[in-house]
């Protein structure tokens, strides 16, 4: 089934709102400019103005409100839209006691592999891309990640 883009741009624009105004319950930081609460509005922003460009597109394609998809009409196309809420399962259960980089490497190249890229251009995107996420998040953003036996073995401890 798929909503018409008018219905999900303003869905999206809703949600931004939402998540804008509960930053506004962030504590300040004293003596900064800015808080915990500049990065979250700032992605609430980047969504409301991504749903309002889906709305106004959407509200000129002139497309049915609701239509079923006819890739969902197969078993692959049930398992492609649960792909990515597995994969945070995976994530879930697996994190703590993996690593943060093994695991993130695993979930990016597993979902290369599945949408048909070639084993080894997934494996390798699977590890730059948990690589550069470790290092942006974990080092500059300094975002606790999960270190798992894996950092324990490379750091030692």
């Amino acid at each position: 089934m798929r909503l018409h883009d008018t219905l999900l741009g303003a869905l999206l624009v809703v949600f931004a709102a939402v998540l804008f105004g509960y930053t506004l319950t962030f504590p300040e930081m004293p003596g900064q400019k800015y808080g915990p609460s500049l990065f979250p509005r700032l992605i609430a922003l980047g969504i409301a103005a991504c749903g309002l460009i889906i709305a106004v597109r959407g509200w000129r394609s002139g497309l049915p409100w609701v239509s079923v998809n006819p890739p969902l009409r197969r078993l692959q196309g049930w398992l492609a839209l649960l792909a990515m809420p597995l994969a945070v399962v995976f994530y879930l259960l697996v994190a703590e006691r993996l690593g943060f980089l093994p695991t993130a490497a695993l979930i990016v190249g597993g979902l290369c592999l599945w949408n048909g890229v070639r084993w080894w251009w997934a494996a390798l995107t699977g590890v730059v891309v948990a690589a550069l996420v470790q290092w942006f998040f974990g080092t500059l953003m300094r975002v606790p990640l999960p270190r798992g036996w894996f950092m324990q073995l490379i750091a030692g401890g």
